[in-house]
């Protein structure tokens, strides 16, 4: 899409310490630019047909829930950039067809690059979501972090939901956390302690069988000075 020297020009501003922001089918293109692959976080790899999914969205800010349902056009990827950039949001797999990434498939995320910032979010394929106002706060937050607003990409660390439930003596608990990415999370019922699967803002796992009788399930949250925690009364029959 560039030649070689839009290509250094471009590179010059991310050094200076700006800032850009991908949106969609910014992740296809450039394949053979490994220095934009860099910047992109990972390239386009295929799509099911348009429709309806959910997103678990790791930092709820600017309105969006922590569980957001919309309508788009769903990329899978050829890498998962997890290790590379910090995932706001991951889709779930299971609310629609065509996923192709597995349990952690990141939908969009940031990151510094080489002297400078990087926003990209695979949404955006339809013309119906530029005139979402979720969608659209979430692309300005994306340009807010580009422009080195302070602030824009940190979220203070919280849960923002706890589920628990209980069925044949084991309990199963869903945790939605924000501003925490690198957090791991444990459920604790009495002495019994089990470590959870978190990843994308959501921490899920379920308990040994436990002697019946009413109980606490209390969730803790640990990262790098951060410890968060939470609980629900349960009854375990």
């Amino acid at each position: 899409m560039l030649d070689d020297v839009q290509q250094a020009a471009f590179q010059r501003y991310i050094h200076a310490g700006h800032g850009w922001v991908g949106v969609h089918s910014a992740s296809d293109t450039e394949y053979d630019w490994a220095w934009y692959g860099g910047l992109v976080g990972a390239y386009f790899r295929d799509h099911p047909a348009v429709q309806s999914a959910t997103l678990d969205v790791a930092e709820p800010r600017n309105g969006l829930p922590a569980r957001w349902t919309r309508t788009d056009e769903w990329y899978n990827f050829q890498s998962n950039p997890r290790q590379s950039v910090h995932v706001l949001a991951t889709i779930d797999e299971s609310t629609y067809n065509g996923g192709g990434m597995g349990a952690d498939h990141p939908i969009a995320w940031w990151h510094e690059y080489d002297g400078g910032r990087a926003w990209y979010t695979a949404g955006g394929h339809t013309d119906e979501a530029w005139s979402e106002p979720l969608f659209l706060a979430h692309v300005l937050s994306g340009i807010q972090y580009a422009l080195g607003m302070p602030g824009a990409a940190a979220a203070k660390p919280r849960i923002d939901a706890l589920r628990a439930t209980v069925k044949a003596r084991r309990v199963t608990v869903t945790v939605h956390y924000s501003g925490c990415g690198a957090c791991e999370a444990e459920l604790r019922i009495g002495r019994v302690k089990t470590l959870l699967r978190a990843h994308g803002g959501v921490a899920r796992g379920t308990s040994p069988q436990l002697a019946l009788g009413r109980a606490r399930a209390v969730v803790v949250l640990t990262g790098v000075g951060i410890r968060l925690s939470a609980s629900r009364p349960v009854v375990i029959r």
